[in-house]
């Protein structure tokens, strides 16, 4: 029998395991674990849904009854993807998976270091991986889709939590210590001389390229996305949706064989070529010309930033200044809030920052990529929680979410034995 705190993991470990499957690699020889209706569980990606389980939560890989845990979740989720295959209510838009595979993507290039390093290990570009993965994120959103669909609305009441927390406590892990972070962001602006001098670069390379020049060969020389760059700037065949609006709208309207006049997007100013249309698909390359912000622009934006913690030290309020500076849309409106978090959630260069302050304090302003750019932020630490045990007082909301999920995989539950009994599905080898 599985022991309780194995049981909770599996439980509120259930997204994690969906989300690593989108990028598991496949051996050519992959001896077949499963079959759920269409879809088929391969040995290498079983191994590595343990192994990712594992190591998240730290649990002995010996555990009897593990494999066959993790082995049943996955096909769980095919008997899920399966039905909502089938349920027209249930739809996934091109832009959903654009967004969802770029998150993912970021997140394993911060986890392998680089851009170039994720490439060379699945031994293909950017590009390339976006197009290989796209169907496989958009079965786990579909997936998803329809969970949310059957269980969101599921809630629990205050006694429902108390009851979880008195039969649960001991199995929960402590709670690792957290702090309540804000923040205000500063993008340099980027200088209209900084744009026109690299317009100037770009339309002589576009000029050669109408004078008979090699696309392939000066994508190869000139161009800075290393997505692309190394295939002649190639970007494969794409569907609406998987562009920003300004390369997208430029490249559709291009007819075979035709180059784009300077096109700038949020990424630099760009040369398109389009090579071949099929239907609602095209086939387009580029060649990019990044455009920074120069120096004169950082300095100004740093000492913006630090008259900005000048005028909090001095008694203004920094969700205030927050509101009226910070240039991340997602948290300038509440204040520049970025939420309770824990410590280990933290990347090492900005956990480091925040151990040096104290509650309260203010960091100084720090360089920090954000998307496809950079910019400085400032970070106030308005309270530090220390490691401890799961309370009612302190972690009801935790709790309640705790109980909620317990609550919801109750009838989680239920519904697969359903679904087992309806959809066809075989271990074929364990």
């Amino acid at each position: 029998m599985i022991n309780k705190k194995i049981k909770l993991l599996l439980i509120f470990g259930t997204v994690f395991v969906i989300t690593q499957n989108i990028f598991s690699q496949r051996n050519i020889l992959d001896r077949i674990v499963a079959v759920v209706d269409k879809e088929i569980i391969v040995e290498s990606e079983f191994n590595q849904q343990v192994d990712f389980f594992v190591f998240n939560n730290r649990v002995d890989p010996n555990t009897p009854g593990l494999r066959q845990q993790v082995l049943d979740v996955m096909i769980n989720e095919k008997l899920i993807l399966a039905r909502a295959i089938e349920d027209t209510n249930i739809f996934v838009t091109e832009d959903e998976v654009t967004q969802q595979l770029d998150a993912i993507l970021q997140q394993r290039i911060r986890q392998f270091g680089s851009e170039r390093r994720l490439e060379e290990l699945y031994g293909m570009p950017i590009t390339k991986i976006k197009r290989e993965f796209r169907d496989e994120m958009r079965k786990q959103i579909l997936s998803q889709k329809m969970q949310q669909f059957k269980f969101s609305s599921i809630t629990v009441t205050r006694r429902e939590v108390e009851e979880f927390f008195a039969e649960y406590a001991d199995s929960l892990p402590p709670v690792p210590e957290e702090v309540e972070l804000y923040h205000i962001l500063k993008i340099p602006a980027k200088s209209s001389d900084v744009i026109s001098a690299v317009k100037v670069s770009a339309q002589k390379i576009l000029d050669s390229l109408r004078m008979g020049g090699d696309f392939a060969d000066f994508a190869r020389r000139y161009s800075q996305d290393p997505g692309s760059a190394k295939a002649g700037g190639d970007l494969g065949f794409t569907r609406r949706g998987q562009f920003v609006k300004e390369f997208e709208e430029a490249a559709f309207a291009l007819d075979e064989g035709k180059l784009s006049t300077l096109v700038e997007s949020p990424f630099g100013i760009h040369i398109i070529q389009l090579i071949e249309r099929r239907g609602e698909m095209i086939n387009a390359r580029h060649i990019l010309f990044k455009v920074e912000a120069d120096t004169i622009s950082d300095l100004v934006t740093i000492q913006l930033l630090k008259s900005i913690a000048d005028s909090i030290r001095s008694g203004g309020s920094f969700s205030d200044f927050a509101k009226r500076y910070s240039d991340d849309t997602e948290t300038a409106s509440i204040g520049g809030y970025l939420g309770r978090l824990s410590i280990e959630q933290l990347d090492k260069d900005f956990s480091g920052t925040i151990m040096e302050l104290k509650e309260g304090e203010i960091s100084q302003p720090s360089r920090v990529q954000t998307g496809t750019t950079y910019g400085y932020q400032l970070v106030y630490l308005k309270k530090r929680i220390p490691e401890h045990n799961y309370s009612l007082d302190m972690d009801m909301k935790k709790l309640e979410t705790f109980a909620t999920n317990f609550k919801r995989n109750h009838e989680y539950q239920k519904w697969l034995e359903t679904l087992r009994k309806e959809i066809y599905w075989q271990i074929l080898w364990n």
